[in-house]
């Protein structure tokens, strides 16, 4: 079915709004999260010829830095950009990454659109796709994490499911969905919770279990990849090792997610609660299939994060504009049609307002301390060479370091020297809050810090804001670019 011309001025506002909110000022909003710097690792990794996998950590999928490295290289990334030794330079090369996550997000933002379109109606798309647009928690998607980069293949897969209902190539469209969800879990492996959800989807387009038997195929296979190359690499028995570990990872549980999302986006909380209650009572598959199995999985591990959000983002913000379109139906006739319309604009007025606070602000001091090490750090050519100085960061540092600007002697994340000894006697350390956060995870660690001293200190922009006022309440997660120091147990350049 073609679409007129009010429909294209109507998709628009959304994928407008999206585009201020997910590429305005990419590296002043949010800081660089220690994750961020993992994934650039592993990208990187890639970009240098040194396969998908970096050592022997089979934490995750590889899909996430084929992909990062794919898009990067496209660009002739990092070369292209002619680093100096300065903090803009050091900007720009993750500001490309970050513009990399910001257009994804507005493929996304279409995405939800054209679901909820087939689904329901263009009213429901317009006032969705608006929400996932301007809603403040969706800054999460400004990361660079394998949640942002397989949401968009999971929502190719549903929207082929969704679309295959009525279409004369159903079998095509169910392998394509098919092999989106693959990529979605060769991505990231928690997007099993999905699998009822899609599995279902397409059993209701095509009303054949034979289909979903071709559904199941790329499912299956495309993830499959993953320990296949493990036993190709033999390095399957540290795949089992790692998928364990992740398993028993603890770090908070599920009420301090629902806090954060609370403390971030109270409306959209109370809005997404109330919309999949209301599914719930209307039976709405779509709805509960997607929400109810990935919240009981949230609930019942032991490792959140509260970017863990982002799969079902896109659902709640739907499961929102149904409710308050379909609350809307009680209004007298008269004024029933302006209803979607008003809706839609103060939501997108108020979204758009709360959202600008955020991604104007300037938080982080990581940019400088990285360029002040890269202008300190005087290292020979020769790897493990003793007069060298060994550089101790976590990855948000570590990549650039080795990676760009080729310094020997970079340990890829400060953890490794609770298993790996120093290359060199000398050190320079980046004390950033997240090694600190793990000071107690290792003596090794301690006896670092203990034995140097700080010789630069670099205090992030976050501080110039109240995180106890909303929206600034999301600077909360922020911190990493908070205070950065500099130590080292060399005193050749404390006078710096």
């Amino acid at each position: 079915m073609k679409m007129d011309r009010r429909q294209v001025f109507l998709m628009l506002i959304p994928l407008a709004l999206s585009a201020f909110t997910h590429l305005w000022n990419p590296v002043g909003f949010p800081d660089i999260f220690y994750d961020e710097g993992v994934y650039m690792y592993r990208a990187m990794n890639v970009l240098s010829g040194q396969g998908p996998q970096v050592d022997l950590f089979h934490d995750h999928p590889y899909f996430g830095q084929l992909f990062l490295a794919g898009v990067l290289a496209l660009t002739g990334y990092p070369n292209s950009l002619n680093p100096q030794h300065d903090a803009h330079s050091i900007q720009l090369l993750y500001t490309i990454p970050r513009i990399v996550m910001g257009l994804l997000a507005i493929v996304d933002t279409f995405l939800i659109y054209k679901i909820s379109e087939r689904r329901y109606s263009s009213n429901v798309a317009l006032l969705a796709s608006i929400l996932f647009a301007v809603m403040p928690i969706t800054w999460f998607l400004r990361r660079i994490l394998l949640d942002s980069i397989l949401l968009p293949f999971l929502l190719s897969s549903v929207l082929c499911a969704v679309y295959a209902k009525d279409s004369e190539n159903k079998k095509l469209l169910v392998i394509l969905c098919g092999i989106f969800f693959g990529i979605t879990l060769f991505t990231k492996e928690t997007a099993f919770t999905m699998i009822p959800l899609v599995a279902i989807l397409v059993y209701q387009s095509t009303k054949k279990s034979k289909m979903v038997a071709i559904w199941f195929i790329p499912v299956i296979l495309i993830p499959l990849l993953w320990p296949l190359q493990s036993v190709g690499a033999n390095q399957f028995q540290y795949f089992v090792r790692d998928i364990l570990f992740q398993v028993h990872k603890q770090n908070g549980d599920f009420s301090l997610i629902v806090h954060y999302f609370y403390r971030f986006d109270p409306t959209l909380l109370i809005l997404s609660i109330a919309g999949t209650a209301y599914a719930a009572i209307k039976n709405d598959s779509l709805i509960l299939l997607w929400v109810i199995p990935y919240v009981i999985f949230l609930a019942s591990i032991g490792y959140v994060q509260y970017f863990y959000w982002i799969p079902i983002l896109p659902i709640l913000c739907i499961a929102s504009a149904k409710l308050m379109l379909d609350t809307a139906q009680i209004v007298p006739v008269k004024i029933q049609r302006t209803i979607p319309l008003l809706t839609a604009v103060g939501f997108g007025v108020f979204g758009l307002v709360i959202s600008s606070y955020l991604v104007t602000t300037n938080v982080s001091s990581q940019f400088d301390a990285t360029a002040y090490v890269i202008q300190n750090v005087h290292n020979s050519d020769i790897l493990n060479d003793p007069n060298n100085t060994t550089i101790v960061s976590d990855p948000v540092y570590s990549w650039i370091f080795k990676y760009v600007y080729h310094i020997n002697d970079v340990v890829p994340d400060y953890r490794y020297l609770l298993f790996y000894p120093l290359y060199t006697h000398k050190v320079l350390l980046v004390d950033s809050p997240h090694f600190r956060a793990n000071l107690n995870a290792g003596k090794q660690l301690q006896d670092l810090y203990n034995n140097t001293t700080p010789i630069k200190q670099f205090k992030g922009g976050v501080f110039n804001y109240d995180s106890e006022l909303y929206p600034f309440t999301n600077l909360a997660v922020n911190l990493e670019g908070g205070i950065i120091g500099i130590r080292t147990n060399d005193h050749y350049s404390q006078s710096n």
